[in-house]
């Protein structure tokens, strides 16, 4: 009989097992339900079974259930309910009371739920809670040695995974298949190649070589070090190959940027294997994240749909992945809001795809959603997380992250760590980054690199090369990162000797000479530094130029002021077969901007647009920006994205535009849609307002603005938003007022406030306060013309002549000249340039001809020359004619002979347009019936039947 009831019980565990490894769990509790007697294998069987098919906290009420049977569990039984807690992403409390339960029962030194423990916490991120846990184990087999490697190769402490295999070794601990697969994964991630060969050597020792998890591992290891001949014979040379191994050798051949081979092999797979995976398909969409290849994206899109693994967690994960990389995070959304289920990388994915959008908000509110749902967050999270709050706007959401680390117990997350120094280090908190870095015990160079990379983007070079030198003593390796980082933090002259210079000493040094994003770096830093002349020889010697060298080249030619050689090199890089992308062309319109160069800009968004690009908004920015500079108001509006999908530095530069053609309505109706979209505004959005208001006179708006970004929106103000203030109280003439401001500025004065305000003061003939103006900028900028000009200026207009003479000598004693004037007309390719009273033109006689015809027909129209304009001691006669000898007239004169009839006219600047002048242009507009646009520093003007956009007021 006893006999009996034992093969009862036995038929009926097995038919547990079998039910609960088929997924019919109903079933398996069916017969668990209707067993009289059962025994330990009976609990342990429908408790792996709940864990199996994921009713976690099914698995949970069974245990209730069974401690109230007074049934006393196993190791193997706590065991199943630990990792139940590890695979639900969300049972960090109830994992850490089985903990507690295993030990009051005496069960933690158990093997099987000491492993089962390690990989709890490992999951959760709790790395000093596993090493405890470890070192408190008085029995460890292969299988716990396994884990704790496997738990520190998972959490990206892959250093830390070698040194247990290691110590493993000098134990005497033999490794099995699953060691050696997870130390040769380790291996190929740190790119380690000597490492690896020794492994390799371990594996052929232990002739484990023909194991298919171990071939599948060296498959992946030769594929990280690029070595795919290996690989391939790797997997050519195995006796058997299963679904992991091809993927391995897709998955390696894919992250050697070889698609077409993985295609092949994918080809290869469905016909030989005839078992694809949701691996497989995950590992092609890797490399489908780009422009170039995500038509196959969308491609195997639709195979996954027509498979039906579409509902896939990990094929979903994949997807939104490859849709975050290639900017298309609406395509992303929809895939992440239709999966009926989703892990916590699916939510950690979609967190990356908003931060790489730059979309920190949806990031921010996504997290909320995540705490509100339950869902638990990892050190991936809090990662991505932090990424988004380097924002100096979101400063205090991102210490509200850091406390919520603390909380989590993440504080000694290596990663994590790094992450809060970087975010600290962004958002200007330069002693906080001190104080977390200071906390971690043990740094590594992503560590090192995120301090220096703080001081760096701080304009802290002392700091930054200080933290390199202690980085060096600490004994942690440099890589090609730190070196850029602290290149990056040389921006001065003086950086260059102190700094630059032996940095790039120790570069040759240190054979980073040959590293490409050093090269880079070091062009970047030459022209940053003020001496382009070493960028350009640095570019013309290097054998291998990639887009990232062109880019950087062409970007500081683009800085240095030199924008006609950067379009030339955009041409000789196009010429040379580099693949252009959105920086080359951002790059290349910002030149063309700068230049007011318009067909060239014209041509090179009609590349964009061909290539690709109209839809990056990078490219669609800069052709906004290039436009608005051009002249061209319409074509900002013809770019400019539909509201709902703006970023706000298109909002910004809409603005700008509408500011600097007078359109100041248009400009505040602009702000006031942003705010109702709920675009928030930044720094760079009050600065094109308030030039705005100071353009237009409208003193009262100005105020009220300046006033509502400090208090409303929480913007600190600024020297640029204080210089708008004292021009827009300036050119209504309250000096007094402008005088007060600068004195109660929250930012010190620099030369720009006090040149701002001679300006002023020669608008409205202010002497006194002129003469306290130029004192500044003769101290703060000794040797810049303009303020000698600007002095002078004031007291011709007042006749104190005298005054004027001993400013010009000053000037001639410091060997300071004045700028001249110039203007210009493009015509046809070819830019004609005219001086003061310039007659070396080739059709001189023309253009004075025709200057003739206009004063007569203007003078007929009502024209009275101002001759206070003309600002030199002498009669009037000769006053009337240096103001006709003015190089915008002489420009005009020239545009209205060689431009078609009925066509605008348009007409650049270096200096700001004399009042004299803007009334000849508004008279030669009404009579000649031409629309004239002329562009000076600081406005457009377009001339129309006798009138002008700026009303008169600029």
């Amino acid at each position: 009989m006893k006999g009996l009831v034992r093969l009862s019980i036995f038929h009926s565990n097995t038919l547990i097992n079998m039910y609960s490894k088929f997924g019919h769990i109903r079933w398996a509790w069916d017969v668990f339900d209707q067993m009289s007697h059962r025994n330990e294998a009976s609990w342990n069987n429908m408790m792996s079974g709940f864990v199996r098919v994921g009713l976690y906290s099914e698995a949970f009420g069974f245990f209730r259930g069974m401690c109230v049977h007074g049934v006393e569990p196993s190791g193997f039984l706590i065991a199943s309910l630990v990792t139940a807690c590890e695979r639900s992403d969300c049972m960090l409390d109830e994992g850490l009371q089985v903990h507690g339960f295993a030990v009051k029962i005496g069960l933690p030194c158990d093997v099987f739920v000491g492993t089962s423990l390690l990989n709890f916490y490992f999951t959760y991120g709790s790395v000093s809670s596993a090493l405890k846990l470890f070192e408190e184990l008085p029995e460890r087999n292969v299988v716990t040695w396994t884990s704790l490697i496997v738990g520190f190769s998972d959490s990206g402490d892959l250093g830390q995974a070698i040194d247990i295999y290691r110590l493993m070794k000098r134990e005497g601990v033999c490794c099995n298949e699953n060691t050696h697969a997870a130390v040769i994964s380790s291996c190929g991630m740190l790119g380690d190649e000597l490492l690896g060969n020794q492994v390799l050597g371990d594996v052929v020792k232990s002739g484990l070589e023909t194991n298919v998890s171990v071939g599948n591992s060296l498959i992946s290891m030769f594929g990280s070090f690029g070595h795919m001949e290996s690989a391939c014979h790797v997997f050519d040379h195995m006796d058997e190959h299963d679904t992991i191994s091809w993927n391995s050798v897709i998955a390696a051949n894919t992250h050697n940027g070889l698609f077409s081979e993985s295609l092949r092999y994918f080809y290869r797979m469905s016909y030989v294997h005839k078992k694809i995976d949701s691996t497989t398909l995950s590992t092609l969409l890797t490399v489908c994240g780009s422009v170039d290849n995500l038509k196959w994206g969308r491609g195997i899109h639709c195979l996954i749909v027509k498979m039906g693994l579409e509902t896939n967690v990990c094929v979903c994960n994949t997807l939104i992945n490859m849709y975050s990389e290639a900017g298309r995070s609406e395509d992303a959304e929809l895939v992440f809001h239709a999966m009926p289920e989703k892990d916590l990388i699916s939510w950690n994915s979609m967190v990356t795809c908003y931060v790489q959008d730059h979309k920190f908000l949806d990031a921010l509110e996504l997290f909320m959603e995540m705490i509100r749902v339950g869902k638990a967050r990892s050190h991936a999270t809090f990662t991505n997380l932090l990424a988004a709050c380097s924002d100096p706007k979101f400063l205090v959401v991102g210490k509200s992250v850091h406390a919520l680390v603390t909380l989590a117990g993440l504080h000694d997350n290596l990663i994590v760590g790094n992450a809060l120094v970087s975010m600290y280090g962004k958002s200007g908190m330069m002693a906080d980054a001190k104080k977390v870095f200071q906390t971690i015990r043990k740094r590594d160079e992503v560590t090192w690199n995120a301090l220096i990379g703080g001081h760096s983007e701080n304009a802290q070079p002392d700091e930054a090369v200080e933290a390199f030198r202690f980085m060096r003593e600490d004994g942690v390796p440099a890589n090609y990162i730190t070196i850029v980082n602290v290149l990056g933090a040389c921006f001065t002259a003086d950086n260059l000797l102190k700094h630059g210079m032996p940095i790039h000493a120790h570069i040759v040094q240190t054979g980073f000479e040959s590293d490409m994003y050093v090269q880079n770096s070091l062009i970047t830093m030459y022209a940053k530094c003020g001496d382009l002349n070493s960028s350009n020889y640095i570019f013309c010697h290097l054998t291998v130029k990639n887009s990232i060298t062109w880019n950087s080249i062409i970007a500081a030619n683009a800085h240095y002021g030199q924008g006609e050689e950067a379009l030339i090199l955009f041409a000789k890089m196009r010429h040379a077969g580099l693949d252009l992308d959105q920086f080359s062309f951002s790059l290349a319109l910002a030149a063309s901007a700068d230049l007011a160069m318009l067909e060239e800009g014209q041509q090179l968004h009609s590349l964009a647009i061909k290539l690709g690009f109209d839809s990056d908004h990078y490219v669609i920015n800069t052709a906004m920006d290039m436009y608005g500079k051009c002249g061209e108001i319409d074509d900002v509006l013809r770019v400019l994205p539909l509201p709902g999908y703006r970023s706000r530095l298109a909002w910004n530069i809409l603005i700008s535009a509408f500011a600097r053609h007078g359109c100041f309505q248009k400009a505040r109706d602009t702000f006031d849609e942003m705010l109702k979209l709920g675009v928030k505004p930044d720094h760079v959005t009050f600065v094109s307002l308030l030039s705005a208001c100071s353009h237009a006179g409208l003193v009262g708006e100005g105020l009220a603005y300046y006033a509502s970004m400090t208090r409303e929106f929480g913007i600190p103000a600024g020297i640029e938003h204080c210089s708008c203030m004292i021009d827009l109280l300036g050119r209504s003439g309250r000096l007094a007022e402008a005088e007060n401001f600068i004195k109660e500025m929250p930012v010190p004065a620099n030369d720009l406030v006090w040149r701002i305000m001679l300006a002023a003061c020669k608008i409205h003939g202010n002497v006194e306060v002129a003469k306290k103006a130029a004192g500044h900028l003769f101290e703060l900028a000794p040797s810049d013309d303009s303020a000698y000009v600007l002095y002078s200026n004031v007291c011709a207009t007042t006749g104190r002549w005298e005054d004027v003479e001993n400013v010009r000598r000053l000037m001639g004693s410091n060997s300071i000249k004045k700028k001249p004037a110039c203007s210009w007309v493009k015509l046809k390719n070819k830019v004609s340039s005219f001086g003061m009273g310039d007659q070396s033109h080739p059709e001189t006689k023309q253009i004075f001809s025709k200057l003739g015809e206009l004063r007569k027909m203007i003078k007929e129209a009502g024209y009275v020359p101002d001759i206070t304009y003309s600002l030199h001691d002498m009669d009037e006669e000769q006053k009337e004619h240096n103001l006709w000898n003015h190089s915008e007239r002489i420009a005009l004169a020239f545009g209205l002979i060689y431009t078609p009839e009925g066509s605008p006219i348009r007409i650049f600047k270096n200096l700001r347009v004399c009042g004299d002048c803007h009334s000849f242009y508004k008279f030669v507009s009404g009579t000649v019936g031409r629309k004239i646009i002329l562009r000076d520093p600081y406005r457009f003007h377009h001339f129309s039947g006798g009138k002008c956009s700026c009303s008169d007021y600029w």
